[in-house]
């Protein structure tokens, strides 16, 4: 059955007759009573009492009445909703990022998508780059920041930044007062170590300086990096990113020779279109990336 049917059905019901219900609906007599018949034949049921006066429901007429109703005003509700999203005026927007990203990045983005947004409802998950890829895969979010590489080709990725790592030391070390130290100087050191990409890029940076490196102790939670090296626990390599701002306690120091690099990239399914939420969400992360 379609819904034009229903509506149909609804007014002949109110009307108590098909000829006042046709007047009502624009339609000629003909055609509502042939709709009729066939949403009849379809539910193999009678569904009215045709009188010479008035036309009244059977019972399988006032079931149908009860649920008809309740169908579409469901159908006026989700084309309302639908409508809503188009216009920004209401849905819900789900984002992913790894925690530098979500901490030092997203802020500003977020700041101006509720100004311009502010009645969709955004929803902001943070975990690994393997994480939020996977997250982005299944649907669970529309876009999804990450550290390249993205495996498989299910999605499109869209570069976001290129950052070189730095030493976040205590303040009182004395990396604090050298200037461009070379990563092979710090063979002696011991590392905090930011889990995910992050840590294995830093790792294998350390390998190729000719050094495994002492890991004093590791976290997934930037905050807790900081307080370790604040205390004198070790020293970090850290994307610039999560190096960004006034750490109390520590000193950012930039290395010497060869760079250590990472990429950072927005991911969305491929051949998937974007909700207007997640359009406009994009541009403003990419134009907070760029600036």
């Amino acid at each position: 059955m379609d819904l034009y049917q229903l509506e149909y059905f609804l007014e002949a019901a109110r009307q108590r007759s098909f000829t006042r219900a046709a007047a009502k609906l624009n339609l000629a007599q003909a055609a509502l009573s042939e709709q009729m018949r066939k949403l009849e034949a379809e539910l193999g049921a009678r569904l009215f009492n045709r009188g010479r006066r008035e036309t009244t429901l059977t019972p399988a007429g006032e079931t149908l009445r009860i649920h008809a109703e309740a169908l579409l005003a469901q159908a006026l509700a989700t084309r309302r909703a639908v409508s809503d999203q188009v216009a920004l005026k209401g849905g819900r927007l789900a984002v992913g990022a790894i925690p530098s990203v979500s901490a030092c990045l997203l802020p500003a983005a977020v700041a101006a998508f509720r100004r311009k947004h502010p009645q969709v409802e955004l929803a902001l998950l943070e975990g690994t780059s393997e994480a939020v890829a996977q997250w982005v895969e299944a649907g669970r979010i529309e876009l999804g920041v990450v550290q390249l590489p993205a495996s498989g080709d299910a999605f499109q990725v869209t570069p976001l930044l290129d950052e070189s790592f730095v030493l976040l030391v205590p303040k009182k070390h004395a990396l604090a007062r050298r200037r461009l130290p070379k990563l092979s100087d710090l063979a002696k050191e011991a590392f905090v170590f930011y889990k995910g990409r992050a840590r294995d890029v830093a790792q294998a940076a350390c390998r190729a300086a000719g050094f495994e490196p002492r890991t004093a102790c590791e976290s997934g939670e930037l905050e807790t990096i900081r307080s370790l090296v604040a205390a004198d626990l070790g020293i970090a390599l850290l994307p610039e990113l999560a190096a960004r701002g006034s750490v109390p306690g520590c000193a950012v120091v930039r290395l010497g020779g060869a760079p250590v690099r990472r990429s950072v990239a927005l991911l969305q399914r491929r051949g998937q279109e974007l909700s207007p939420a997640a359009q406009s969400f994009r541009r403003l992360l990419i134009g907070e990336a760029v600036a």
